[in-house]
């Protein structure tokens, strides 16, 4: 099922299509030798926006918390990227630790636990959760919503290595890997720290939020982004928005603020440029975000600088704290991408999940009280339970650009050039 695309059945996001479905060969020939030289993530989501005119991730999430959410058809697929990902790790990987959120009242992120538990499982790992709340000293049995159950269990280390404490006389529970499910907004727990490189650590500790950055991906992919369009004859900006970042900035006192304005101006009046291109009746508009940070949190759409000198309190209040209660100090604007897909009336944009570098599958994020220019991962979002009838993994090159496999598989071209651009940041900022 593909949401309503509410623009012509014609015109520039057609001849994307177009030109992926024509530049196929290549262009699974070129993601090859690029996976050689950048390993992939163990995995990634990325959010898109399809505004008609224009195909663009708009967010890469290295700690993905919906697999819940993801068609089950697709399980087989996903099972085969694991063991891709775990032999890639360890050949004789055997017992897999994942550690989660420390937040257990949202019983639909602990589902995301359970499936991912259960795909490790399935390609014949021994897996148990291990819990960072502070305090848990005895395992914590948490209900699901599909009537299952999740044991959390306590952590604990010895010298290097962490290990699950066997109430029952077995031996410890030693993970030859620790899979983390928990961005590290907060920064990385002490019992984290210097753990030997022996026991695996994935995603590693410098993709957690206490570090990373949203304008380093977006540097990582505009070097993608311009490799890619030069390959299949595209104009870059069809699949790659606009964005500055803006240091030393403080909402509450207002510190930074000409910097900020400046850049919205910046991205603003590039962005004019390449509607008047391309001939866009509409007004654009950019998105300012943390840098750092998930949940929705910290972010707005703004139309001009005006906006951002306008700020009333409650706003800046909350553009000035993030998840954990961070303080926003660095921020990202980015050229806003409308969306133009709706479900049941209401605003929707597709989300695509990878193991390593596979599209397992994905889903749509759908806001019945948002705009086509507002951020969707917000309060009051839901998915919609028809995830993706089709993986986004192939296409079929005989079936026109924009039916349904197709459409998907272009979806799955652009988030895999989103998880290649992941990739490259990590290599960059690894200390």
């Amino acid at each position: 099922m593909l949401p309503h695309l509410s623009t012509a059945r014609k015109g520039p996001l057609l001849e994307i299509e177009r030109h992926i479905h024509a530049a196929q060969p290549d262009i699974e020939h070129w993601f090859r030798l690029q996976w050689q030289e950048h390993p992939a993530p163990f995995y990634t989501s990325v959010d898109l926006r399809n505004a008609g005119f224009k195909l663009a991730p708009v967010d890469a999430n290295l700690f993905p918390g919906g697999f819940n959410n993801l068609n089950p058809d697709f399980l087989p697929l996903a099972l085969q990227a694991a063991q891709v990902a775990v032999e890639k790790m360890c050949v004789s990987a055997k017992r897999f630790l994942i550690i989660p959120e420390n937040h257990t009242r949202n019983a639909f992120y602990l589902q995301n636990v359970a499936t991912l538990a259960n795909i490790m499982r399935k390609i014949g790992l021994s897996v148990r959760i291990g819990s960072l709340i502070p305090g848990l000293e005895a395992p914590l049995v948490l209900d699901l919503p599909d009537g299952g159950t999740l044991i959390l269990e306590p952590i604990t280390r010895r010298g290097d290595r962490l290990l699950l404490r066997d109430r029952h006389g077995e031996p410890d529970f030693e993970p030859c890997a620790i899979l983390l499910n928990n961005d590290l907004s907060a920064g990385v727990p002490e019992i984290l720290q210097g753990l030997s490189p022996a026991q695996g650590m994935l995603p590693p500790l410098h993709a957690g939020w206490h570090s990373r950055r949203k304008s380093q991906h977006f540097a990582a992919y505009d070097a993608m982004a311009r490799q890619f369009a030069a390959l299949i004859g595209i104009d870059p900006w069809l699949i790659n928005p606009y964005h500055a970042n803006c240091g030393e900035v403080d909402f509450h006192t207002r510190k930074g603020e000409d910097c900020l304005a400046g850049h919205v101006e910046e991205v603003l009046a590039r962005t004019r440029v390449k509607y008047r291109e391309y001939g866009i009746g509409r007004e654009p508009f950019v998105i300012v975000k943390a840098d750092a940070g998930t949940y929705g949190m910290g972010i707005m759409t703004v139309k001009s600088s005006d906006d951002v000198v306008e700020l009333n309190r409650r706003a800046r209040n909350k553009m000035a704290v993030v998840k954990e209660g961070l303080a926003v100090h660095h921020v990202l604007v980015q050229e806003g991408v409308p969306t133009f897909e709706t479900m049941h009336e209401a605003v929707a944009e597709p989300v695509v999940y990878l193991i390593d570098h596979f599209v397992v599958g994905g889903f749509y994020r759908v806001h019945t009280g948002r705009r086509l220019d507002e951020n969707l991962n917000a309060p009051g979002m839901h998915f919609v339970p028809l995830a993706f009838e089709e993986t986004g993994s192939f296409c079929d090159c005989s079936a026109e650009p924009d039916a349904p496999v197709n459409r998907f598989y272009t979806y799955g071209v652009i988030a895999r050039l989103a998880a290649l651009a992941a990739s490259l940041e990590l290599e960059r900022t690894a200390p």
